[in-house]
């Protein structure tokens, strides 16, 4: 039996264009479940952090938006709970590879 796999042309480009989660920073955002609500390059509930790295926050500025979210900064989003339980280090992390993708297209 044969089994024929059909997929649209958008269906391909949609894979080719996915960003991939280095492992170290996946086990964070899982851990402190930012992925509930974010994706790398598609909107959820949050923004796509393609998005987020386009507004050019510091890694500083984006940890402070993860411990106090400002609703202002993304209207037509329901407001992000602050997450006052993710450590420093680890906000910086994830912080350092949101902006590593300010030259990724969502």
């Amino acid at each position: 039996m044969v089994i024929f796999l059909s997929f649209t042309a958008e269906q391909v480009l949609a894979q080719q264009k996915q960003i991939k989660i280095p492992e170290d920073i996946s086990k964070l955002l899982q851990q402190y479940a930012c992925l509930a609500c974010h994706k790398a390059d598609a909107r959820v509930v949050g923004p796509a952090y393609v998005d987020v790295a386009k507004k050019k926050y510091t890694n500083a500025q984006i940890v402070e938006l993860i411990y106090k979210p400002k609703p202002s900064n993304w209207p037509g989003y329901p407001p992000m709970f602050p997450m006052k339980n993710v450590p420093e280090k680890d906000a910086l992390k994830i912080a350092a590879w949101i902006n590593s993708l300010a030259n990724k297209r969502s």
